[in-house]
């Protein structure tokens, strides 16, 4: 049985179906043969193409033959070279999709992949802020080397502008741990030891740690995408083209800023939590007096300076890890957003990873 048309000619075989092109296949060409062509495929069976008698081939032509090839047709015969060249491509990337998606190591493997590429990056990490670090402080020693403009726009972005939101979670921090604590240390009469309990919290873990986390969110984010899109823009490989250091010209201010901003926004971050704690057993009754009293009595000025030595260093995370994610940004549409994500997820792992060293060690030394 043969059906003809004008560029397909279809012979049923014993074992299959053979499609037989000729002519020109264009897109008018092949907008008569494709039903046709994809009608036999589908009858199953061997299907055998033959394009030796075919003058011409466009992209409605070759994606043709390519539909043909993935409904189960072999290697195409009589092609021409020239037709050929554009089906290769094709050809490679299903191949190479084939590929990626078998399995190539074994769970071991790529644990020991995943390791090895956490260590790397931390190893990464750990050089870039020492580099940082270093720099900072012969700037400090030169301060005419600083980018000041730099500096005191990236304090304003971090410090005054983050006021509200840092000032709002303390206060409803402070504020809410009054309230839970209260009910059940008023049931053993003691419900004035919550001041206590909401001023060495928060001096000690809850305002540092925050204000980090806010800042992780906020401003080490805008560090990441700022520097990242340089990155992106190519704007990093011109800075190094002239001579100017990266790290000196961009990363330096950025760490300062954050060192400086930090324990200052840590310490706005205590007074309001406290506040917080206040104004709710002022609700219950008890005098401000009181409340001072006690206060003074529960929190010392060793209290104050553990909570103000994370809050140096969490400072210099935040900013020291947006920077890096930054400089890290690969070529892409969607390169700047996950060096962002990548900025405030480690931010905020490392600034718990070094709580919990802080903790260790202040309770080793009595601090």
């Amino acid at each position: 049985m043969v059906q003809t048309g004008s560029v397909l000619e279809v012979v049923k075989e014993q074992d299959g179906q053979r499609l037989i092109f000729s002519g020109r296949l264009d897109a008018e060409g092949v907008a008569g043969a494709w039903d046709r062509a994809l009608s036999a495929a589908e009858k199953g069976g061997r299907i055998l193409v033959d394009a030796s008698g075919v003058d011409y081939c466009d992209g409605a032509g070759i994606a043709l033959l390519w539909e043909l090839q993935r409904r189960g047709a072999g290697e195409i015969s009589g092609l021409k070279p020239e037709v050929g060249k554009l089906l290769q491509p094709f050809a490679d990337a299903e191949r190479k999709g084939d590929e990626d998606g078998r399995p190539k190591e074994s769970m071991v493997e790529a644990v020991g992949k995943t390791v090895v590429d956490l260590m790397r990056d931390l190893y990464e990490q750990v050089s870039f802020l020492g580099q940082t670090v270093v720099i900072s402080l012969k700037m400090m020693r030169r301060p005419r080397e600083l980018r000041w403009q730099d500096f005191w726009v990236t304090y304003e972005r971090a410090g005054v502008q983050a006021l509200v939101v840092v000032g709002l979670i303390s206060f409803l921090t402070g504020l809410i741990m009054a309230f839970q604590a209260a009910p059940p240390l008023r049931e053993f009469g003691v419900d004035l030891f919550v001041v206590n309990l909401v001023s060495l919290a928060m001096l000690r873990e809850l305002g540092p740690i925050m204000t980090a986390i806010v800042l992780a969110g906020r401003s080490g984010s805008a560090f990441a995408a700022e520097i990242g899109t340089m990155k992106v823009n190519e704007e990093i490989n011109a800075l190094t083209t002239m001579g100017l250091d990266p790290v000196r010209f961009l990363v330096a201010p950025r760490v300062l800023a954050g060192v400086l901003v930090t324990p200052v926004l840590t310490i706005y971050a205590d007074l309001v939590g406290v506040g917080g704690g206040l104004f709710v057993m002022m609700g219950r009754g008890y005098p401000l007096v009181t409340l001072w009293r006690q206060l003074v009595s529960a929190v010392g000025i060793n209290d104050l300076v553990a909570g103000l030595i994370k809050a140096f260093v969490f400072g210099a995370l935040v900013a020291g890890i947006g920077c890096l994610r930054g400089l890290q940004t690969k070529s892409g549409a969607s390169a700047v957003g996950i060096s962002t994500t990548r900025s405030v997820v480690t931010s905020i792992f490392l600034i718990v990873v070094v709580d919990a060293i802080f903790a260790v060690v202040y309770y080793a030394i009595d601090f």
